[in-house]
């Protein structure tokens, strides 16, 4: 009967004890800890320490240790009664038992890993894992949590890239050829003339493929899209060619489904002129046109000239071309004043068809009062059209003292 209830009087003390280190653990430090259950394994008397222990889960050293320093007579030190632990108790830290580790660390991650032919990482992304392993194969005992910790103390951080660079292309009369434009646009805008920014937005599938971004659905019905986005060569593309009137702060995109020539720019420029830019400027027969230094407007693209001249004789218009330099299409006002609100309004939203996308666009708007126009252009436009030496000299095309490969004018013939 005594051994019965002296197991009964074990495990409720145990239970007890359980529940009071429960509460009381959140607001006591570790020294703190220690002393309390040195005191209840006291009060418990023989076997104590082990029923303490088995309660709170603490070291049976932890607990003899918070014993010894109860049977210490007087106060202890100024200095000890602060101190947590003793000096040089607790656990080592991984670096410094380990102390290349750091070292080792940051090779791998230097941008020189991906040139280093003996590196295990030079074709692979950075991620703690990988890099986990690479440590560990080099003889490290390390966890992929101790690398994302140690990234931190070692102030790295997740970064994507940033696009500011411009290569090799950069100009030494940039910064002149930006001003020269300015002082072009400011004067055409004061006399109520019109000056349009030009460009083709990236080409787009037309199918139910994954569009970036997310919006607003009821929970658990996601659109379902296509598991991959490697399309077959007959899938069909959008090719939207954009003109923001920077006066006005009006767009207009041309969506063609076929070729981005230097023919389809232009004509999208007439489309534009004829529905939107003609009855905004009815007595206006000066056009000037700020576009990007490379693709379906390139300066260097005969072609695009030879169209422009075109335009010019039917609409009896006479039409100044800037172009930025090389390397500085993101200056292009049509990038940020246009395409990115296009882009925003249908992130998320596949694509699915021609209709689709004209409507997006078309009912792009922004609070400062931008409204754009879309249109399907139908017409197939092939490629590698060329413009013979007696069409070019035919040209009333007359570049400017300033940079005339980039500043031109053009009047009707």
């Amino acid at each position: 009967m005594f051994r019965e209830g002296a197991q009964c009087e074990s495990v409720t003390s145990v239970t007890d004890i359980r529940l009071k280190y429960k509460k009381l653990s959140r607001v006591m430090d570790e020294r703190s800890r220690r002393i309390w259950a040195a005191t209840e394994a006291r009060a418990l008397g023989w076997g104590g320490i082990s029923r303490v222990a088995e309660a709170t889960g603490l070291a049976r050293n932890t607990i003899a240790a918070g014993m010894r320093e109860l049977k210490r007579r007087g106060r202890p030190p100024q200095s000890e009664r602060e101190r947590v632990r003793r000096p040089g108790g607790g656990r080592k830290r991984l670096t410094e038992r380990q102390p290349k580790l750091i070292d080792k660390l940051e090779a791998l991650v230097e941008p020189t890993t991906r040139g280093d032919p003996q590196s295990p990482l030079r074709w692979t992304t950075l991620s703690v894992r990988k890099l986990e392993q690479a440590l560990q194969q080099a003889g490290f005992t390390v966890s992929y949590g101790t690398v994302a910790n140690l990234l931190k103390e070692l102030n790295y951080t997740l970064q994507g890239h940033y696009k500011r660079s411009e290569g090799t292309v950069d100009h030494k009369d940039r910064d002149a050829q930006f001003r020269y434009i300015n002082d072009q646009a400011s004067a055409q805008l004061r006399a109520r003339r019109p000056v349009i920014s030009v460009d083709t937005k990236k080409k787009e599938l037309v199918g139910s493929y994954r569009n970036a971004g997310r919006e607003w659905r009821p929970k658990g019905d996601p659109i379902e899209v296509l598991l991959h986005d490697f399309p077959a060569p007959d899938v069909p593309k959008a090719v939207p060619y954009g003109i923001y009137d920077i006066g006005e702060n009006k767009g207009w995109v041309n969506v063609g489904m076929s070729a981005d020539t230097a023919e389809f720019a232009v004509q999208s420029i007439r489309q534009w002129w004829r529905h939107m830019g003609k009855p905004r400027y009815p007595k206006s027969r000066d056009l000037l046109i700020c576009a990007d230094s490379g693709g379906s407007n390139g300066y260097r693209l005969h072609l695009w000239k030879r169209e422009l001249q075109h335009f010019a004789t039917e609409e009896k218009v006479t039409i100044t071309v800037c172009h930025f330099p090389p390397g500085t299409s993101k200056w292009n006002k049509i990038e940020h004043r246009l395409f990115s609100f296009i882009s925003a309004n249908w992130r998320g939203r596949p694509l699915t068809d021609y209709r689709t996308i004209v409507n997006l666009i078309a009912r792009t708007t922004t609070k400062t009062g931008l409204t754009i126009k879309a249109r399907l252009d139908r017409r197939t436009y092939k490629r590698g059209i060329k413009v013979s030496t007696k069409e070019l000299q035919a040209l009333n095309l007359k570049p400017h003292d300033f940079h005339g490969e980039w500043n031109y004018t053009i009047t009707p013939k």
